[in-house]
């Protein structure tokens, strides 16, 4: 799969988590940053899709350390949380 089909298909699973708070957050992370990641990082966010919402946010807002496979610069990237934005 071509790495413009790769990133709408992550498009959607980052926008559609099943709950509005993930959907935020995962959503706003990847519109944020997507454009930029290389393939090992695209690859690694592919991986990251696979793993529970609850789990997912509880790594972003640091309240549980994230798995060592996910430690560096993206998880450190989403602990920023300065992407996320609340519709009005």
């Amino acid at each position: 799969m071509d790495r413009e089909t790769r990133l709408k298909r992550l498009h959607f699973r980052a926008h559609h988590r099943g709950v509005k708070e993930a959907d935020l957050l995962v959503g706003g992370f990847f519109d944020a940053h997507a454009e930029r990641w290389s393939e090992a990082e695209i690859l690694l966010f592919e991986e990251l899709m696979e793993e529970q919402d609850v789990d997912i946010m509880a790594w972003a807002m640091a309240i549980e350390p994230a798995p060592e496979r996910y430690a560096g610069t993206l998880m450190e990237a989403m602990q920023l949380l300065n992407y996320v934005h609340i519709p009005r």
